[in-house]
């Protein structure tokens, strides 16, 4: 098993992963059989970008003890991406405008939500980045709290560990483990030089089929 990365190096692979659409990434995923995209969590507004370490927060329904939907923001640090792991409830949201707002302000990196949002307009005209299942007006106050912060948790029954790299773009969001980010940004990197040269190639006027032959193509993705 690979070990995890220092922060220093983490940050250096999160710069690099920025650089890269969500489906070259994928596709280094699956070269390496590892599950990284999240199905069905899109970004709130065209054109939302992020990359950072995943801060999780996990949420459970309340019990006859009630607990909070959580002050957990406090402890985000910068450059972090909150994950909410709601069980993809699209009944109550676990993220508003006051959030948006406030982690804006300590530079946090955006949000992803496998549940809910509300307060919209607020996080659009924040320009902060926040990916999510669904937006609805209803509270989550009285309705879920949360169980547990920077546990594992699922978004999309991808597993998301503390630490892990998230990035996403308008095709949604990828999960990269990580102590294995190096070797995703290697093949991501490679995957993408293979398409730049398909591209050169058919700019030459070289036939679709005949481009993706001499590169390799229909193998890019394939197990290795």
């Amino acid at each position: 098993m690979s070990a995890k990365n220092d922060d220093k190096t983490i940050q250096k692979l999160v710069a690099a992963l920025a650089k890269l659409p969500t489906p070259t990434i994928s596709d280094a995923l699956d070269r390496l059989g590892i599950l990284g995209g999240c199905s069905g969590i899109l970004p709130l507004a065209q054109g939302s970008k992020l990359a950072g370490i995943a801060f999780t927060v996990r949420f459970i329904p309340i019990g006859w003890d009630q607990g909070t939907v959580g002050d957990y923001l406090d402890d985000v640090r910068e450059g972090q991406v909150v994950v909410l792991d709601n069980a993809g409830r699209e009944d109550c949201s676990v993220w508003g405008g006051i959030m948006s707002k406030q982690a804006k302000r300590q530079g946090i990196t955006g949000t992803v939500i496998d549940g809910a949002c509300r307060d919209v307009p607020e996080t659009l005209a924040a320009h902060y980045p926040l990916f999510t299942r669904h937006r609805i007006m209803v509270t989550g106050k009285g309705r879920v709290q949360v169980e547990a912060v920077n546990v594992p948790v699922s978004l999309s029954r991808i597993q998301v560990k503390p630490g892990d790299i998230v990035v996403g773009d308008d095709t949604g969001i990828v999960i990269v483990p990580n102590d294995r980010a190096a070797e995703v940004l290697a093949h991501a990197a490679e995957i993408q030089e293979v398409e730049a040269k398909i591209e050169a190639l058919l700019e030459q006027g070289v036939p679709l089929k005949e481009a993706r032959r001499r590169l390799g193509y229909h193998m890019l993705q394939a197990r290795r």
